[in-house]
């Protein structure tokens, strides 16, 4: 069986002022169809620590922030658990450390380094997304887009989300488990766990006697 391994870059600009929500969905389908493999695995990773990928259904309405409502309800939550860094000093970090390092790296100004909150928030997120590929096309449901949010709002930036492919150029056969039986998660009671109790038996004579 032939293994195939597929590496791609997609360069992207950020805005800054506001996260930025990049739709990829269209590149990555690209990428996976021009590489040929037929099944394995498709994952999406950002090359920055103030970066997320996730994988949403589009909300297709977009606000005048150029915001999807759906991505624009889930900055509004981040913002409740992680709020924008909008002084000095609102989290302990950056340190004068790091300020200096920053200052030593030739960032533009101290200004760069308050981004604590897109640390934190790609942290919650993950920076990365693995979709399985079946017989040449992306899995990932109906409804799914593919998504590269940029949460350092302190200066438009340029941004680069990596993507691996990897898998087969041949056919798999049967994909399903069991012969496609629905697997039942649902709790199976023991034997001990419905054996009779005494108690049980009280309650019902109780009742028996309230008719009465």
């Amino acid at each position: 069986m032939d293994f195939k391994v597929v590496q791609k870059e997609i360069e992207l600009q950020s805005r800054g002022w506001i996260p930025t929500f990049h739709d990829i969905s269209r590149e990555v389908m690209e990428i996976v169809e021009e590489s040929g493999v037929k099944n394995g695995v498709c994952t999406v990773v950002s090359h920055h620590t103030t970066c997320s990928v996730m994988i949403q259904e589009c909300s297709h309405d977009i606000d005048s922030f150029d915001i999807e409502y759906l991505q624009h309800d889930l900055l509004d939550i981040m913002r409740k658990m992680i709020p924008d860094f909008a002084e000095e000093h609102q989290y302990r970090h950056p340190g004068p450390i790091h300020t200096q390092f920053g200052r030593y790296v030739n960032e533009p100004g101290d200004y760069t380094s308050m981004n604590t909150d897109g640390h934190l928030r790609s942290v919650f997120f993950g920076r990365s997304e693995s979709i399985t590929i079946k017989d040449g096309k992306l899995d990932g449901g109906e409804f799914a887009h593919i998504y590269f949010i940029d949460w350092d709002h302190v200066r438009a930036r340029h941004r680069q989300a990596n993507v691996t492919v990897m898998g087969t150029t041949e056919d798999v056969g049967d994909r399903k488990f069991h012969g496609g039986v629905t697997v039942n998660t649902l709790r199976k009671y023991t034997d001990e766990e419905k054996a009779d109790d005494v108690h049980y038996t009280l309650q019902l004579q109780a009742r028996k006697y309230e008719k009465e």
